[in-house]
């Protein structure tokens, strides 16, 4: 029985050991083997590898992967032009010799975000230091970027090399502090109102300019409609009095009644009209004391008061 113990007890210890001396490395990490506080390995190529058990060695792991590093921090920077503002910004690095990463940047991948994180701070505030808000606007930023990746590239490729690569570097948001926003929102407001004013200005001058010139030609259009009436009644009055005179001189003595009788319907068309006239001694009412001729036809009786 004890020996059966034994052989167990011998088998776990083994499996312990043999377990403590295999390790396995993944495509996404680098495998850093350390002997007495050393490094002994570094083990780029994904599989199960072999090392001594601890306390003789031991192994940990850094990403190989591209990483992000966001900016953390608000503090306002100083323009050209002596203006408070606030950046975000980005920075996509690598690491790609972890043995000068560990020897001059650390253990693990906080460590080389906190150092760049600094670098790429300064970088920014020296290239902002040097240009306008204008600038760090417009495509003056593109330019900047670039700068920056180059300072911050020098910086970890120096004397002593970080072991990374800077593959790009972002400005994300250029911003006033909050005290100037406030300001600048305000100016930006009263601007656009004045555009806003200066439109419906516009615009009301414009419909004033198109109301008057359709007042315009509409009073074209009336005068014309009315000089062109005026000449077709004008036309047809002449013809009408063609046809009037030729047909009254035909016959004076109908025409001369004719008129007559015309000129009593326009003289009594009301019926409060009221004349008082003598009608043997006004020519007005000779047709009704004469008739149509001379002496031939019946007069018509003669009221003292004519009244319709």
């Amino acid at each position: 029985m004890n020996r059966i113990g034994l052989i167990v007890t011998s088998l776990l210890v083994a499996l312990a050991l043999l377990s403590s001396m295999l390790f396995v490395v993944d495509q996404r990490q680098f495998g850093i083997v350390y002997a007495l506080g050393q490094v002994k390995e570094v083990i780029s190529e994904p599989g199960l590898k072999f090392k001594l058990p601890p306390p003789f060695q031991n192994v940990s792991y850094i990403d190989k992967r591209l990483l992000m590093l966001d900016s953390v921090d608000a503090e306002p920077m100083l323009t050209l032009e002596k203006q408070r503002v606030v950046i975000d910004w980005y920075v996509r690095w690598r690491i790609t010799d972890p043995l000068a990463y560990i020897r001059n940047v650390g253990l693990d991948e906080s460590a080389g975000a906190n150092q760049l994180n600094r670098v790429v701070r300064n970088a920014f505030q020296e290239e902002i230091n040097r240009r306008s808000v204008r600038e760090l606007l417009s495509t003056g930023r593109e330019v900047m970027m670039a700068d920056v990746k180059r300072e911050v590239t020098d910086v970890v490729k120096g004397a002593k090399p970080w072991g990374i690569d800077i593959v790009d570097v972002r400005l994300t948001r250029v911003d006033y502090v909050e005290a100037i926003t406030e300001s600048v929102y305000r100016r930006m407001e009263a601007e656009r109102r004045r555009v806003a004013n200066e439109l419906r200005s516009t615009g009301a001058a414009e419909g004033e300019k198109i109301r008057a010139d359709a007042d315009r030609q509409r009073e074209v259009t009336v005068a014309n409609a009315y000089r062109d009436a005026q000449t077709v009644m004008g036309q047809g009055d002449a013809q009408a009095a063609a046809i009037y005179g030729e047909a009254f001189g035909r016959d004076p003595q109908f025409a001369q009644f004719y008129r007559s009788l015309e000129a009593y319907k326009k003289s009594f068309n009301k019926k409060g009209d009221v004349m008082v006239l003598d009608p043997a001694g006004v020519e007005f009412f000779r047709t009704y004391r004469g008739g149509l001729s001379g002496g031939g036809a019946a007069a018509a009786p003669a009221p003292a008061a004519p009244r319709r």
